[in-house]
């Protein structure tokens, strides 16, 4: 259940963040002063993905365990970015709760596997 619950919280995110890092003026300006705004298109892209591969996960467990570990492997990669370009904690925490919300859904569908 606790599963499901951070699956669909973390699969949302990620489909309303990357339509955001696509469409939005202030994502734009975003990723210009992280230093990727030449990938944004890209990067939003895996984030679609990531989205889509999580809703999808709870149907193929080992797809679950590989596209929760690819978005906890991104969301350290923002966590890392976020602290060069000196960001605040605050403004560095949603990459951090994302980071181990990924992190725990890649555990329990890791555990489920090799049960």
């Amino acid at each position: 259940m606790i599963q499901s619950v951070l699956i669909l919280f973390s699969s949302i995110s990620f489909v309303i963040y990357s339509l955001h890092s696509i469409f939005s003026k202030r994502m734009i300006l975003e990723f210009s002063r992280w230093g990727f705004g030449n990938l944004r298109i890209l990067v939003a892209s895996f984030q679609m993905l990531g989205g889509i591969g999580l809703l999808l996960g709870m149907y193929n467990i080992w797809l679950l365990c590989l596209v929760s570990f690819l978005l906890t492997l991104m969301m350290i990669s923002a966590v890392i970015i976020r602290i060069r370009v000196k960001d605040s904690f605050l403004m560095t925490l949603p990459a951090i709760i994302y980071a181990l919300v990924n992190s725990v859904i890649f555990y329990i569908s890791f555990l489920a596997i090799y049960a």
